[in-house]
């Protein structure tokens, strides 16, 4: 309920046409929910698994949105920690909306609640797109986290698959830390540098 609080406050921040609109939240009955726009289309990650990788146009367009919204965020104080291809919706006419605000941290710490730390969770957010000071401690990152995770989403929407695509998550958390990935041009000649 905590978490979910914390949702629909930074939701209730942010008016952003790459943000998914929050309208309404309460609870009735014992049950909470929240009042969102409806985005008549698919994450970015479904997108992929059902057409294939993005066209390098469209990979740039959809990131580049994406950053808008993010930009947004961070102008509001908010860092989202949870940047990935499943976050992001893209409506019918190509509009990236950003969605899940529930792991966003505030910048300002005597805002932010520690609500993670009070249940001594230090890593927060998905393996495959995570930055490496994120895997460290994810109570201290700021706006850059969201950045490198942009980065790895537009590496999702060109190759197909995750960064450090077959390694155990904690091996994937230990890549994003010391390697690079296989660079984008060995399997997509057609992108440009």
């Amino acid at each position: 309920v905590e978490r979910f609080q914390r949702e629909v406050k930074a939701a209730a921040q942010l008016f952003h046409h790459n943000i998914v609109t929050a309208f309404d939240a309460g609870e009735q009955n014992g049950i909470h929910y929240l009042v969102m726009e409806y985005v008549a289309g698919k994450d970015l990650q479904r997108l992929v698994d059902s057409q294939g990788v993005c066209a390098y146009r469209n990979a740039a367009k959809f990131i580049r949105q994406a950053a808008e919204g993010v930009s947004h965020a961070h102008e509001r104080g908010f860092v989202h920690r949870d940047v990935k291809p499943a976050n992001l919706l893209v409506d019918s006419t190509g509009t990236v909306k950003i969605l899940d605000l529930g792991l966003a941290r505030f910048f300002d710490p005597a805002s932010d609640g520690s609500l993670s730390c009070e249940h001594g969770e230090t890593v927060l957010g998905t393996a495959d797109y995570l930055a490496p000071e994120q895997a460290m401690n994810s109570h201290t990152v700021d706006a850059r986290a969201d950045i490198y995770s942009l980065g790895q989403t537009g590496y999702f929407l060109l190759t197909g698959h995750a960064p450090f695509p077959t390694a155990t998550i904690a091996e994937r958390l230990l890549a994003h830390q010391v390697k690079s990935p296989e660079p984008i041009d060995h399997e997509r000649p057609d992108v440009p540098p």
